[in-house]
This record gives C-alpha cells, structure tokens and sequence, in this order.
C-alpha cells in the first residue's frame, strides 16, 4: 500500500481575481458583507445587521465542522448572492427541512437554510467582517464538550444585571 506524503497533496489554485477584503472598521454594521470558502472558488454577499449570532454544538455541527460547536449568524435569505467563480455550494440536507451548503473543492462550510425560513445562516468565520457577530446564546449547549467554557456576549435585547449593593 502506498500513500501519498502531504506535502504532495495539490491544494486548488487561490481565484483569479482577490478575495473582497474586510469592511473597514467604521463601517456600517448594516452593509453588505462578503465572505468565502478557504480556497475562494465559492464566496457570496449578504445584507443586513447579523441576527441571533450563535453557537451550535448539535450532534450534525460537530460532525461537519470537526469541532466543539459552529458559530452561525443569521442574514435575510433574499440579501444572499453567490459571486465567486464556483457559483452555489454542493447541498446536502441534514434534515428533511434543513439544507447546509459546502465548497466541493475545499469542504468549507459555508450556509444553513431551513425549507420557507426567510433568514440564511452563514458560519461567521467565512465572514471576511466579523465585527457584530459575537455569540449571544449557544444551541445544544449541554452536548458541548465538557473542557470547553463559553462566555457569551450580552444580549442587547435582554435585561442587564446590575450588580448588588453592598
């Protein structure tokens, strides 16, 4: 049996034309963001402010991803648009309502979308801007990794705790 040494493994080539770069840091967290897979075949834009950024440590996110948990961040569904050169991701449904969207040259993750749901989830580290998408909850929590500690970012929705007077 023979096998190849990693160091001959062929990477795709990077595009032919540069990934988008981040969003200067005084940008509206508003406008169109950009983001892509690791080798750029695939990229996409989305509008909007981030919504129900979050950790996910189901079962099906730790398979895929290969880690303790996947952060997701939700965008309207009609602001998406594919832009690179590989047009849409390769699909496959994890659920019968579910569909995640994957580069089929490189495997990135790059989308979730529930069947009628009027947001798309992307995974916030293809974002090329990353500001405004700290986690504000995490899903399967109690399936997480025990040696894994998050300290989520406060809700801006939710009441603030003021601490007691002594």
């Amino acid at each position: 049996m023979t096998s190849t040494p990693a160091s001959s493994t062929a990477f795709p080539s990077p595009p032919d034309e540069p990934l988008p770069a981040p969003a200067p840091a005084d940008a509206p967290t508003g406008a169109i963001r950009t983001g892509h897979c690791l080798c750029g075949h695939l990229a996409y834009r989305v509008a909007g402010d981030p919504f129900d950024p979050h950790l996910c440590s189901c079962p099906h996110e730790t398979r895929i991803s290969g880690g303790p948990a996947v952060l997701w961040v939700g965008f309207p569904t009609e602001s998406l648009s594919w832009t690179g050169p590989g047009g849409e991701p390769k699909w496959y449904s994890t659920y019968p309502t579910l569909r995640r969207g994957f580069c089929s040259h490189c495997g990135t993750h790059l989308v979730s979308v529930a069947e009628g749901s009027d947001m798309i989830m992307v995974t916030g580290f293809s974002l090329t801007d990353q500001r405004g998408i700290e986690p504000l909850g995490h899903s399967y929590r109690e399936s997480s990794v025990s040696w894994m500690n998050i300290a989520l970012a406060p809700d801006p929705a939710g009441p603030t705790l003021r601490p007691r007077s002594s």
